[in-house]
């Protein structure tokens, strides 16, 4: 009875929109857990508190859930119909993520993982869970172990049928269901996903330090984002595809986007100075049902005044200009480096000069300080000692 089920089970999974689906075993990630562990030690998860939250939940599924005999892990694909990379080259443009360029996924994902978990109680009167991402789910390894892809080198999981663009949800059941055989490795020698790291926050293959990632910097982090990271963000506002977007295994891959999960018009190369023009309530207008919602408008806005100061565009000084009187510390900062990257050296001093003696903030007083003696794109500044 339970092959039947589960081939009707994987029926109704595409019936509802998933892509790919899996069943393994809740104790089948022991080695993933141990290098979660490891990398929590390091200290790698940064601001990223709810990491490491309650670690024993979040690397044995029986912990969650004592029940669970069966975990069912589903895919949908994501992947875009053009290049994600080639938007940074319009420097006066923001670069959202794939991902976060349409409606929040949690929110789909999770409506069709409670619809099939109906579908399977009614079916079979099991008991179950649904979880998607924002749980204490290593989703990654049990999508792995159920056969659905393996991690790649830059530690996101990879399909021989959708690359590096699949959005992960998990149902934890009571039933004994069969399982499917774990995927295998298939990265080769390829170094692609490493070596296009803007960054370098790969220290190894297989191992990521977000506390240097892009994608970390501009959504995880909450205060100003380092001055040795600012010029390689370039123009990315929230998060960063590079390391999907080079994967070879792409080539194989469809687009996928349906209509819920197209990106938005709005969303696809949004103009840096009309998005440095979002008040809180013009911001949340924009990013209704997003899920880069959920970093604020403050934190929006430093990362679009990074992007600013890396366009080498003066008539964007204006914007970052209107901006050094934000209500927002972190806004203020931000405005700081980013005209301090458009204007001349000398009279960005001036104005550094004039600007101290009215900021109350320190953090800011400190980019007014730093952001002052910094070398410019294309050439190296002058310490001017009156700052000091």
């Amino acid at each position: 009875m339970t092959s039947t089920l589960k081939e009707a089970l994987a029926g109704e999974a595409r019936s509802l929109g998933f892509d790919c689906a899996g069943i393994t075993d809740p104790d089948a990630i022991t080695d993933a857990a141990k290098h979660f562990r490891a990398f929590l030690d390091t200290g790698g998860h940064g601001d990223m508190d709810w990491l490491a939250a309650s670690p024993e939940r979040r690397t044995d599924p029986r912990v969650l859930w004592p029940g669970v005999r069966s975990v069912i892990m589903l895919g949908v694909n994501y992947g875009p119909d053009d290049n994600p990379l080639a938007i940074l080259e319009q420097r006066t443009r923001g670069a959202i993520s794939v991902y976060a360029q349409g409606d929040d996924y949690h929110d789909l994902i999770k409506k069709r993982l409670k619809a099939l978990a109906r579908w399977l109680v009614a079916a079979s009167g099991a008991e179950v869970k649904v979880f998607v991402d924002t749980a204490a789910v290593m989703e990654k390894p049990l999508a792995q172990a159920a056969g659905l892809g393996w991690q790649g080198k830059h530690t996101n999981l990879v399909s021989r049928d959708y690359g590096s663009w699949l959005f992960l949800g998990a149902i934890f059941t009571t039933l004994d269901l069969p399982r499917d055989a774990a995927d295998t490795d298939h990265c080769g020698s390829c170094r692609a996903c490493l070596d296009i790291c803007p960054t370098a926050a790969f220290p190894a293959p297989y191992q990521l330090d977000p506390r240097r990632c892009i994608s970390y910097l501009t959504i995880e982090s909450k205060g100003p984002i380092p001055h040795e990271f600012r010029k390689a963000i370039g123009n990315r506002i929230y998060g960063c595809d590079d390391c999907l977007a080079v994967c070879p295994w792409n080539r194989f891959a469809q687009a996928g986007r349906e209509a819920r999960l197209a990106p938005r018009d709005a969303l696809r190369a949004p103009d840096l100075a009309d998005l440095a023009r979002l008040d809180d309530a013009a911001f949340r207008a924009l990013f209704s049902k997003s899920p880069v919602k959920r970093i604020g408008r403050d934190r929006f806005i430093r990362n679009v005044l990074i992007a600013i100061g890396n366009s080498l565009d003066r008539a964007l000084a204006a914007a970052a200009e209107r901006l050094l009187d934000d209500a927002s510390p972190l806004v203020r900062g931000a405005a700081v480096w980013a005209l301090s990257q458009l204007t001349e050296q000398e009279a960005f001093v001036a104005r550094a000069a004039d600007a101290m003696n009215s900021e109350t903030d320190e953090t800011v007083r400190a980019e007014w300080r730093l952001s002052a003696v910094m070398p410019r794109e294309g050439g190296a500044s002058s310490i001017p000692g009156h700052l000091e």
